[in-house]
């Protein structure tokens, strides 16, 4: 008989569990704007990226005054690149 009991508060963290969850899907982060640099600043490039799978990761890495900028694109089913991703580095200044 003991072992049917079910223990207090486990149907009270799966329901907190769900709400969570549902709350971490509404979730939207806005959209990247591409920056001077970017491979989309300006529209899409012309040359499409026929061989790379769609949702294959693309990165790219140029500098902006005083950073360094890494960004992530994603190719998306009509092959256009979706930016995902922007991180900022600082590089070092010589004086």
């Amino acid at each position: 008989m003991n072992a049917l009991r079910r223990k207090p508060g486990i149907g009270r963290m799966a329901g907190l569990l769900g709400i969570v969850a549902s709350a971490l899907v509404a979730c939207t982060t806005p959209d990247l704007e591409p920056i001077p640099g970017s491979i989309t600043y300006g529209g899409q490039p012309r040359t499409k990226l026929t061989k790379a799978p769609v949702g294959s990761i693309v990165p790219h890495r140029f500098t902006s005054g005083n950073s360094f900028v890494q960004e992530t694109y994603v190719i998306q089913p009509d092959r256009s690149l979706k930016l995902i991703r922007r991180d900022y580095y600082d590089l070092p200044v010589d004086r």
